[in-house]
């Protein structure tokens, strides 16, 4: 039975919503986090275990150092204070994907707490969100659920596990609830997801591929009567893997969980799971942390980060993205404005490797802002994912600031680059599109045009210099629009004295 929902902007307007985000993240190191497996995506199921992934009777953990780095990397660009000791922790449950019934992970001693994230909205507007802490543990295997519907449990007659992924590393993200954010609060959860996804590929931890499972937010969502008042009873929808899935469960929720509230009814505490149309379905009821039975794991001892080594990390440092975008504006100069479209279209990268490649950010950012971004829209692909590099964009640049092609041209050029015809430069000899610079091959083109127009020389003669247009036209026309306009005009003045 379909969910009774409140329209969002009613909901929004009776109710205060309280968002809080869980967002894990699989860190890039070589091998698992307690053990010697290789980290590696893709592989054939259960071939990268070892007696420790799966939990092996006499099986004993070893801490991975470069995942703790990692964690410590993490937690520095979030503006966290790093433990001087902290431990692991055995989170006990059991389900099929981690065989050994419970989760090695960490309690109340996080390596990383207390800090906060600064995010910029779509309209430039700032918004921070506090951060409790970033704790370390393990990812569990994964299930494959044979016969439902979409790979979906509901119908299916079994299941299959892969231990491939147990033990991977996982850093998790904790905010404090996030409070004030309105009716913004579904933008401000999905920002704030895609801020940490930019700032983990900056700091070389993880390639942060959402599609493969590498980021994935717990999203948690509660409303309650006003600002003031006590937080309401929350749901958790687990692992959302989309900035737009993230977005449409706040807002299902909101409108939802208002609903419920407004016919007198309760919320369930519960988890919830997110559905491709952007609506939540239940889980179970949610689990409380005592629920889990926390404590310290004892084949591990304490990890104690010395505060010179986390010096030398955060000495190490990389820029971060949102400093990196100040920055690439003013170098660039671009307007608020503009430097936010290129953000929310997903060109930064590429207009920052196109500058590289030997062009400048105005014009770069022109092609993917412009001819680009229409090709992307109309083959319902991403900007990345159009079949042309940034070099070849800078060397297209080249050839119009050389005089080589005229814009015109150059987008005729990027048709065949993008068309796999090569590089824009084979391009303009295969196709012969480059521009006709030869004065003795123009003046016969204009002294034609001229001919079969004389009434438009005299024109021009009499002082109307604007009709000297239809000339050019002409011969822009019996060029294939492969003259200079610029010096075609130039040469027609000359010819008719003017």
């Amino acid at each position: 039975m379909a969910d009774e929902l409140m329209d969002f902007e009613e909901a929004v307007r009776r109710y205060d919503p309280v968002i809080g985000l869980e967002v894990h993240v699989e860190l890039g190191t070589a091998t698992k986090m307690f053990d010697a497996a290789p980290n590696v995506f893709g592989a054939q199921p259960n071939t990268m275990v070892t007696p420790t992934s799966v939990g092996l009777p006499g099986a004993l953990p070893v801490v991975n150092a470069k995942g703790v780095e990692y964690a410590v990397r993490i937690g520095l660009a979030l503006g966290c204070e790093i433990a001087e000791s902290c431990r692991f922790a055995r989170k006990n449950y059991f389900y099929p994907d981690l065989s050994k019934d419970f989760q090695t992970s960490q309690s109340d001693e996080p390596i990383a707490f207390d800090g906060a994230l600064e995010v910029e909205l779509g309209d430039g507007t700032l918004f921070t969100v506090p951060i409790e802490r970033a704790h370390m543990e393990e990812d569990a295997g994964k299930n494959t659920h044979v016969g439902g519907a979409d790979g979906r449990i509901e119908g299916a007659s079994h299941s299959l596990v892969d231990y491939n992924r147990a033990g991977v590393p996982l850093v998790e993200i904790v905010s404090r609830p996030v409070v004030g954010a309105g009716a913004r609060a579904p933008e401000v959860a999905a920002t704030y997801v895609r801020t940490l996804r930019d700032i983990f590929r900056a700091l070389g931890v993880s390639e942060a591929r959402m599609e493969r499972g590498n980021v994935r937010a717990d999203v948690n969502v509660s409303l309650r009567e006003s600002p003031e008042a006590p937080f309401g009873t929350r749901t958790e929808t687990k692992n959302v893997n989309t900035f737009k899935g993230i977005e449409a469960v706040v807002r299902y929720e909101v409108c939802r969980q208002a609903a419920i509230l407004a016919s007198g009814g309760q919320v369930l505490q519960e988890t919830r799971h997110g559905q491709a149309d952007g609506t939540t379905r239940p889980g179970r009821v949610k689990s409380d942390a005592d629920d889990y039975r926390y404590f310290p794991e004892p084949d591990l001892v304490p990890v104690a980060p010395s505060r010179e080594w986390v010096e030398e990390i955060r000495a190490s440092l990389p820029e971060l993205p949102a400093a990196k975008r100040r920055r690439l504006k003013a170098e660039w100069g671009l307007a608020d404005d503009e430097m936010r479209d290129v953000v929310n279209a997903g060109a930064l990268d590429l207009i920052e490797a196109t500058v590289a490649a030997g062009t400048t950010g105005q014009a770069a950012r022109k092609w993917w802002m412009g001819e680009l971004a229409r090709h992307a829209k109309d083959q319902e692909v991403s900007l990345e994912e159009l079949a042309v590099t940034p070099a070849q964009v800078a060397q297209l640049q080249g050839l119009v600031d050389s005089g080589r092609l005229t814009d015109k041209l150059a987008r005729q050029v990027l048709e065949g680059v993008l068309a796999g015809e090569g590089d824009p430069a084979a391009v303009v000899e295969a196709r012969g599109l480059e521009v006709v610079s030869d004065d003795s091959a123009l003046l016969a083109a204009v002294d034609e045009a001229l001919a079969a127009n004389p009434d438009v020389a005299e024109k021009i003669r009499g002082g109307k210099v604007q009709a000297a247009g239809a000339i050019v036209g002409a011969v822009m026309k019996a060029t294939k629009g492969q003259a200079d306009a610029k010096r075609v005009r130039e040469l027609v003045m000359g010819r008719v004295g003017a």
